[in-house]
């Protein structure tokens, strides 16, 4: 078939499959999703009342969109643009329309990404942004008449929203302008003056997006950061070995071992039990919100650096707790209840597919960074490795900077990981493997 019916027929199972999730299910609200409301309405209240606990992304989404019902249809018109999105990378990277219709299908069938479309939480946003920035990305490379100014802005631009949506993807930016200042020939990166124009040009939005709300941040709450909150993600990770805390902070480190004891005998593990401890914290030291976040910084700094085997040993876990595959839905939000037992196999059944597609994105990815005849018989250009890439940044620095609901940030990821994985094995499968190396 021709790319434009593969397109269209991926368009169609999208467009049925939400006006099945419209017909059957109902937006869903979570703890997060009060702070995102709250932040939305400090927008539209004229930035006054903004805590910076959050970066502004998906508060500005909420704001624009509205009431529940819009956002969740928004989000769902965003699902259908991220599949026609894959559909055309898996086309580009591949040169054939099939390859492209396949890993459109594998996202729109995708439960968890369904049902995060119905979830008022950023990640559908997230996803598209991402997807979106990696697509102009496949065109940046793969179609050289293509690059212009505008095409480089665009990319600064898409790169930076995506990071003011999810800070973690504060490494995009930096990561895609690594491939617009390269230019690439014959998969061999050289230096070229023509393109210092678009790296510029890509800066600028760059600057003004992330350099703007750091300012924001700054000159309101005195950090250098994405949001006020980076103690209290660090403490995710050192309220594991909390009782190190010198004598000098025995407020704040004996209120936080009380509510660690807590959360850990209701819930068996200490993980969030800092949003439940802050109240008590303020009050027996004294410091404000924003002091404390700073505090805590610094407190936990310390800790990382006199006991880093047991900082190792969070990130190890974080890391792998991100490539569980989790799905997210409510069962008593869908409207026709004989479905739960149905729709509970396929989600359990899925899981079990996509966690194996993570083990295999694993080991097939690092055979292509450690072996050349991998590299060539698969063909992997530039375009490749900024997609490996993508996802390898993401699932260190998840890990590194928070110790909480890690599974989570491979949300907006497990389709590019599906992909990779799809295209190890079409060239298994069509014995690829056994090319010429060339030396």
């Amino acid at each position: 078939m021709s790319p434009w019916k593969w397109a269209g027929g991926v368009l169609v199972v999208a467009m049925i499959e939400c006006l099945g999730l419209w017909w059957l299910y109902q937006p869903i609200s979570y703890s997060d999703t009060h702070s995102y409301r709250r932040l939305a309405d400090a927008i539209l209240g004229g930035w006054k009342y903004y805590d910076g606990t959050r970066t502004p992304g998906y508060p500005l989404f909420m704001a624009a969109i509205g009431p529940d019902e819009r956002i969740w249809l928004a989000q769902m018109g965003l699902g259908i643009a991220i599949t026609l999105l894959l559909f055309y990378i898996g086309w580009q990277l591949s040169g054939r329309a099939w390859f492209g219709g396949i890993i459109a299908l594998a996202h729109t069938l995708n439960l968890g990404q369904l049902f995060f479309e119905a979830t008022l939480l950023s990640e559908t946003l997230t996803t598209f942004g991402v997807i979106l920035t990696l697509a102009a990305m496949v065109n940046w490379l793969h179609h050289p008449q293509r690059r212009s100014i505008w095409l480089a802005a665009g990319l600064g631009l898409l790169s930076s929203l995506t990071a003011i949506t999810r800070p973690l993807f504060i490494y995009l930016p930096l990561w895609i302008l690594l491939f617009v200042a390269v230019s690439w020939q014959k998969n061999v990166p050289t230096l070229s003056l023509k393109t210092f124009t678009h790296v510029i040009i890509f800066i600028l939005p760059v600057v003004v997006v992330l350099g703007g709300w750091m300012k924001f941040i700054h000159d309101n709450y005195h950090d250098w950061a994405l949001t006020t909150m980076t103690g209290f993600h660090l403490v995710q990770h050192t309220g594991v070995f909390f009782e190190y805390v010198p004598d000098k902070y025995a407020s704040l480190r004996d209120t936080y071992l009380k509510y660690r004891d807590i959360h850990i005998a209701q819930f068996g593990t200490q993980t969030n039990t800092i949003w439940d401890a802050i109240p008590e914290m303020e009050k027996a030291s004294g410091l404000s919100f924003y002091d404390l976040s700073r505090t805590l910084t610094r407190i936990s700094i310390q800790l990382i650096r006199e006991h880093p085997g047991l900082y190792l040993r969070n990130v190890i876990e974080g890391w792998w707790m991100f490539w569980r595959a989790p799905v997210y839905w409510q069962p008593d939000a869908l409207r026709w209840g004989a479905l739960v037992p149905i729709l509970s196999g396929l989600i359990l059944a899925q899981r079990v597919v996509l966690i194996v597609c993570n083990l295999l994105f694993l080991v097939t990815s690092l055979a292509a960074v450690g072996w050349k005849r991998v590299r060539v018989a698969w063909n992997l250009t530039p375009a490749w490795w900024c997609i490996l890439g993508t996802v390898w940044i993401a699932s260190v620095l998840q890990t590194i900077l928070d110790h909480g609901d890690n599974p989570r940030f491979l949300i907006p990821l497990q389709s590019l990981v599906v992909l990779w994985v799809l295209w190890a094995g079409m060239n298994i499968f069509e014995k690829k493997f056994r090319s010429p190396v060339v030396e």
